[in-house]
């Protein structure tokens, strides 16, 4: 029998791991920079892999809050990611000496991992800025020139723009504000000016966070300064009064709808920045730039997507607003700069340099497009496209200077700061959180800069070797018994569909010369472990975790992070699991994303729990018998009490992912999933009972039911 592990013992430290996790979520970009390179969806958190891969190779019994600092060196094992998305597995592997191993069927993931482990000389990267800078990036800037008020010349920090819908009645066409503030600072209690504009004449005049009744300084006239046209699915024309629906009015156009550009926020020569009207002169240069797009892809001298979107889940709703086309997602003047950067960049002598701002432009995409929207100041000012996990149509949409000023946010120079070389730095000196303030603590060695450059074909690997790969995971081609532990995060079958979303980074990728000769049309695939519907999303799963059972060795495990609010989730993964000829020896609840988390925020219970699933060949179980039923869930309550002395705050929906968790470990055979699903309803009734004689009467009708 192979020797116990401290992850499949009860006495795994999870709490420590939390702490460290919550702290690591509130800035992740900072604390892990190295997985933040690019968008990927569901990054894990790396302090949480970093401990699952120490708990999976030290042995029962061991410390982990001093191992977790110690500096590592496991150089004779190997370890397999089958999901990669961001690539935190092979990261903390890799800083702990093994063989990392890490695939991945979309190539928009496998591609910014390549970038973020590659070769990043620092040295060269800037130098290849500042050749850009001098090139495109003055061209650029000078679509961003306005005046101000009072005619002097300036930059341009942020044009703003509202989507229009003709009324069905009159045919007017009427402008989607929810409201008519249209910037409030991130913290309006400490910060209460707002800006608001006036819908009579056009001024934007500065007011008061939480006044409804103003007057325009300039045209006299009085509104409700919350209240615009649009009301949720519904709009008022101001022409006829006529009420009308927001999608059948788009739909009629049959196109993608009209946007109008009706503000900026400057910045002055003196520093200052202003919120001032469009002008007519910005009128009349954002056509120059429409003509001037026309005439440069018309000559040849920019490439442009030409990728369609494709009817899916996620991107069901963009299409209903007339996007058919990723190049829909983009106004004029956005494909105008982002067309030049892109040459730009093709245009570099440096190879290197060349592929990490190829994705750096990648990533400069999800924040300059029709999608993203205004935070306002206090903080970051673009809200990305992707902050709702969802190709949402915004109505209010703001288009940032895409090369960027020292003030502005988005932009390919303030991204290059805080993404590549922010990275650099990380891959320098590896840090991990300490779980208190200040900076983390030096426990790792820097990062080799260096992929093996084939996909191993024999169970010999290079010592600390990065090996990468894109394709389906469930036909890797690696030796038999070569892998020594399996550590992951598998996707979820009715959440996010990373491919349809990754399509909009892959439009403009695939552009590139490499994509052209031998790349897909589309990042979906048919083996994408990813489904709604949970049957199909079982066997996909499965198909993946029968090729990890063969490359395992005996001895190995297999080890990922799962959570799911229904039943329907956790059937499908234990249909994977059984059917892969695992079985679950431990469960244990980590912290994930951070609680303020936009899809977290609008959830009535909320999963802010990772469950961390420990499983072995089921012909090489530890010797103990496993659990029952009633067992699995008496160790499933005193974990959700280790967390809540922890002082973690759990809902509903964390409660039940514990319990599901544990129940797994109880779990030989399908037909008892019924059983399971049954007392786990019965519990939740248990901690939802309002008063102690409720809750003491729920527990003997447990116990009643249990002698039974």
């Amino acid at each position: 029998m192979p020797d116990p592990r401290l992850i499949e013992s009860d006495d795994f430290p999870f709490e420590f791991l939390s702490r460290l996790a919550e702290r690591e979520s509130w800035r992740k970009e900072v604390h892990r920079p190295i997985y933040h390179v690019h968008k990927w969806w569901a990054k894990r958190l790396g302090s949480v892999f970093r401990g699952i891969l120490l708990g999976s190779i030290l042995p029962d019994g061991a410390e982990l809050r001093q191992e977790f600092y110690r500096n590592h060196s496991f150089t004779d094992l190997a370890v397999f990611d089958p999901f990669m998305g961001s690539g935190t597995t092979i990261g903390e592997a890799h800083k702990l000496g093994l063989a990392a191993l890490g695939r991945d069927i979309n190539p928009v993931a496998v591609e910014a991992v390549v970038t973020a482990f590659g070769p990043l000389d620092r040295q060269q990267l800037l130098a290849a800025v500042d050749e850009l800078s001098e090139t495109v990036g003055s061209r650029i800037c000078n679509l961003y020139r306005s005046k101000d008020l009072r005619g002097n010349p300036c930059d341009v920090l942020y044009y703003f723009w509202v989507m229009q819908a003709n009324c069905p009645a009159c045919g007017e066409a009427v402008d989607l504000f929810p409201s008519f503030v249209i910037a409030r600072n991130a913290y309006p209690n400490r910060k209460p000016q707002v800006q608001i504009l006036c819908p009579y004449c056009g001024s934007v005049f500065a007011g008061v966070n939480g006044v409804k009744h103003v007057a325009c300084p300039s045209c006299a006239r009085q509104f409700d300064a919350t209240e615009g046209h649009a009301e949720g699915a519904k709009c008022n024309c101001p022409h006829c009064r006529n009420r009308f629906t927001i999608i059948d009015a788009v739909r009629r156009s049959n196109s993608r709808p009209v946007f109008r550009l009706y503000a900026k926020l400057i910045l002055t020569n003196k520093g200052s920045k202003e919120y001032v009207p469009a002008t007519p002169d910005d009128l009349a240069a954002y056509r120059a730039c429409s003509e001037l797009l026309k005439d440069e892809v018309r000559q040849g001298r920019l490439q442009l997507p030409a990728l369609r979107l494709a009817q899916g889940f996620n991107t069901r709703q963009a299409m209903n607003y007339g996007f058919t086309s990723w190049c829909d997602f983009f106004n004029d003047r956005q494909l105008l700069a982002l067309g030049w950067l892109r040459y730009g960049i093709e245009q570099l002598s440096d190879t290197a340099a060349r592929k990490a701002l190829r994705t750096l432009f990648s990533g400069v995409l999800e924040f300059n497009n029709l999608f993203a929207s205004y935070k306002g100041e206090g903080t970051g000012a673009v809200r990305h496209m992707f902050s709702h996990h969802i190709l949402k149509p915004e109505r209010m949409p703001i288009e940032a200077h895409v090369w960027g000023t020292p003030k502005s946010s988005g932009s390919f120079s303030n991204l290059f700061r805080s993404r590549l070389l922010r990275a650099i730095g990380y891959r320098e000196i590896p840090t991990e959180i300490s779980g208190k303030s200040g900076p983390g603590r030096v426990c790792a060695p820097i990062f080799t800069g260096k992929i093996e450059d084939h996909w191993p074909t024999t169970d010999t690997f290079a010592t600390r070797g990065v090996y990468l790969s894109c394709g389906d995971s469930s036909a890797t081609k690696l030796p038999s018994a070569s892998i020594d532990l399996v550590v992951t995060d598998p996707p979820f079958f009715d959440n996010v569909h990373y491919s349809e979303l990754a399509d909009f980074f892959y439009s403009w990728q695939q552009l590139n010369v490499a994509h052209n000769a031998s790349g897909p049309v589309s990042t979906r695939h048919p083996g994408e472990v990813q489904d709604a519907d949970s049957d199909r999303f079982s066997m996909k799963l499965q198909t993946v975790f029968l090729e990890c059972h063969r490359l395992l060795k005996d001895d190995g495990l297999l080890v990922f992070t799962y959570h799911h609010s229904r039943e329907q989730g956790w059937r499908a993964l234990a249909e994977a699991i059984l059917g892969s000829a695992f079985l679950v020896v431990n469960s244990h609840a980590v912290k994930a994303e951070m609680s303020v988390a936009t899809p977290k925020s609008q959830a009535k219970e909320p999963i802010q729990l990772d469950i961390i699933l420990v499983c072995r060949k089921s012909a090489n179980r530890i010797g103990q018998e496993q659990p029952a039923l009633h067992g699995a869930i008496h160790a499933a309550k005193a974990k959700l009490r280790r967390l809540r002395d922890a002082g973690f705050t759990l809902s509903r929906n964390d409660e039940k992912t514990v319990l599901y968790g544990q129940a797994l470990t109880s779990l030989a055979d399908l037909t008892e999933l019924p059983e399971i699903a049954t007392r786990i309803e019965a519990e939740l009734a248990i901690t939802q009972c309002d008063t102690p004689s409720q809750r003491r009467e729920s527990d003997q009708r447990l116990l009643f039911e249990e002698m039974l």
